[in-house]
């Protein structure tokens, strides 16, 4: 991973107690929720996210969600997510087979995510993004699956919230950003929240999301403890 770092210092400014796991750890020592960063986690061989799924620490992100932990899949996290069954669907190379670095508009679609339970349906977020990888793909039967379930938690949009081919950059199908499992309690997203949450970085919309970390802790006078997981090793 390269946004491990990024990850655990934005956690910590929206007011949440951030710790690392190793890849090779068999347990999330006691987190209220788990975050996995984007970057690029094994070189993205193969396919991204596909090694890293064997990570010995997804075992524990695995019983975590089944038990109906918080899990949140960020970027290459979210491919990681797919590629580990904790997600529907796939995320493919971007139509135009280019590496995608800008800001775009999100359409917030839930709320019943870990990430959007204090927004509203239709809420606009401007968020960056990063990566070459992002187009996401499912069958037909099972976008419909996700509409009628409301797992479709974010789509790309343009600034006054319509869609549009012009708004989507990937060429994502429904154009979606982000989904959620059934149970709502795993999300994940293209889009890089952590790097919007401070005026001086573009714009604070990010923040608005991973505040409402804070609401998973089991004790919600205290701080909730959030894990980036780092496949490659923290600090790479």
């Amino acid at each position: 991973s390269n946004c491990d770092q990024d990850c655990l210092w934005a956690l910590g400014e929206c007011g949440l107690e951030a710790v690392p796991l190793w890849h090779q750890q068999s347990a999330l020592d006691g987190c209220d929720a788990v975050v996995l960063p984007g970057g690029f986690s094994y070189g993205d061989y193969l396919r991204c996210g596909a090694i890293a799924r064997f990570s010995p620490i997804m075992a524990a992100v695995k019983r975590h969600a089944d038990a109906g932990g918080t899990v949140v899949g960020i970027c290459n996290g979210f491919q990681i997510l797919t590629e580990a069954g904790l997600l529907p669907g796939t995320l493919l190379r971007n139509d135009g087979l280019r590496f995608l670095c800008r800001p775009v508009v999100v359409r917030v679609e839930q709320t019943h995510s870990p990430l959007t339970r204090r927004c509203r349906p239709g809420d606009l977020l401007s968020l960056p993004i990063a990566h070459a990888e992002g187009r996401y793909w499912a069958p037909t039967a099972l976008l419909d699956e996700l509409d009628a379930h409301g797992q479709v938690v974010f789509r790309y949009a343009t600034a006054d919230g319509q869609l549009s081919p012009e708004a989507n950059p990937n060429g994502s199908l429904r154009h979606i950003a982000g989904v959620c499992n059934r149970q709502g309690n795993v999300v994940g997203l293209m889009p890089h929240p952590e790097r919007a949450i401070d005026r001086w970085l573009g714009g604070t919309d990010g923040r608005r999301l991973l505040e409402n970390l804070r609401a998973t802790s089991n004790h919600p006078s205290e701080s909730v403890t959030a894990a980036p997981v780092s496949p490659l090793g923290h600090g790479a």
